[in-house]
């Protein structure tokens, strides 16, 4: 529910703070997608190997799925402005001390602190994100702070890899900590301080946070959302080794994903305003059958890359879940919104992980799409179990 102070702002005013807050999801989503473009720039920078490269990746993840809930409990009392602002100065230093890592293990160790704040500012944002906007507009509110986060995969991405290469890597984590600081002065200066927003304490947000209907609306994201990383972790080698097309078509590709990601998460404020969290059924069985597809898809560029948008349209899960947590979390609001981005990047490491057995095991590189299907068909049954047991919980009550 909007609050009494958010109930005065007017849309201009609504639609700056959702910039400003989509900005922020702008600079985390260049800072998280850019390794996979700046790989070489990498390994001849740092003199480095591929899976260290790997390693980078893996250590920003590891960042996220700690600091997601460790940062929601420590910033429980803070306003929802003053956390925001906390966390995107954090994300600011994390990304420029990143530019500056002389090797390897100084490089490993500002991955891992700039992953840190990015599943709490996600939280946090969203949480405000839903406050000024109408009980019927939560979704679609939420779907435009994620939208930041889904340009970045169409803009910051490329824009990124770009830099690496005319220039140096260095220079886009240092864009990202502008973007971020540019982020910061934009929520000091639209977003205003909110004297009537509930204020939690750690010790409630955490005995709040353990309800079956949270824990199992983030198995859903951990679990369901997997098939779409299992596939997307493997799409150049598949473009190339079954496809047939040159490493050339492999950054059009992942614009083409990008774009279906935009639609994704558009799509999943809309249908979530509608359907609630039916919504996330949808999602899941549609996840499901393009996986299914993607594997015969595979055979040629001209079918390939409207099911690669089909895969960015799985996004759409996202909003749905945050929606749903909201609902579901009680007293526990900021703990499990940030919680979320943890289970998405579990999620994204699942996934490859996945795909990796099946492509090792001699199954080929579109056995992806069948094994991500797999997941998308889990997460459905987890959702069956979350409302059989939402039935358990109302005939107790």
């Amino acid at each position: 529910m909007p609050s009494t102070a958010a109930a005065a702002l007017d849309r201009r005013r609504v639609a700056l703070i959702l910039f400003a807050l989509a900005t922020g999801g702008f600079a985390i989503g260049t800072s998280e997608f850019a390794m996979m473009g700046l790989m070489p720039s990498l390994v001849l920078g740092l003199d480095i190997t591929e899976p260290q490269v790997g390693h980078l990746i893996s250590a920003y993840a590891l960042g996220v799925v700690v600091g997601a809930p460790v940062l929601a409990i420590l910033g429980a009392r803070l306003p929802r402005r003053s956390l925001l602002l906390a966390l995107m100065g954090f994300y600011a230093l994390g990304n420029l001390a990143t530019a500056f890592a002389p090797n390897y293990h100084a490089m490993l160790a500002f991955r891992f602190i700039a992953g840190l704040p990015h599943g709490a500012y996600f939280g946090v944002a969203m949480l405000v994100a839903a406050s000024i906007s109408g009980p019927d507009q939560r979704g679609a509110a939420i779907s435009k702070v994620m939208l930041g986060l889904s340009i970045a995969i169409l803009v910051g991405n490329p824009l990124a890899t770009w830099l690496g290469q005319a220039l140096s890597w260095r220079y886009t984590f240092a864009l990202v900590a502008v973007i971020a600081v540019l982020t910061a002065a934009m929520i000091a200066r639209f977003l205003a301080a909110d004297p009537s927003e509930p204020r939690q304490s750690p010790l409630r947000e955490m005995r709040a946070f353990h309800q079956s209907q949270v824990w199992l609306t983030l198995l859903i994201g951990a679990v369901g959302f997997a098939g779409m990383f299992c596939a997307f972790s493997y799409l150049a080698p598949t473009l190339t080794e079954v496809t047939g097309v040159s490493d050339g078509w492999i950054p059009i590709a992942m614009a083409v994903f990008g774009a279906g990601s935009i639609i994704g998460n558009l799509a999943g404020g809309w249908l979530v305003d509608r359907l609630q969290f039916r919504a996330a059924a949808v999602i899941l069985g549609w996840s499901a059958l393009v996986l299914l597809v993607y594997p015969l898809a595979a055979q040629s560029l001209w079918s390939v890359l409207p099911v690669v948008v089909a895969l960015g349209t799985m996004g759409a899960l996202a909003p749905v879940l945050q929606t749903r947590l909201m609902d579901v979390a009680g007293e526990a609001q900021t703990l499990a919104a940030a919680s979320n981005h943890a289970a998405f990047n579990a999620a994204n490491a699942l996934g490859p992980w996945l795909g990796g057995m099946a492509i090792s095991a001699g199954f080929g590189w579109t056995s992806t799409g069948y094994v991500g299907a797999a997941t998308a068909v889990g997460g459905l049954l987890i959702y069956a179990w979350a409302k059989w047991d939402e039935r358990r919980l109302m005939t107790m009550a």
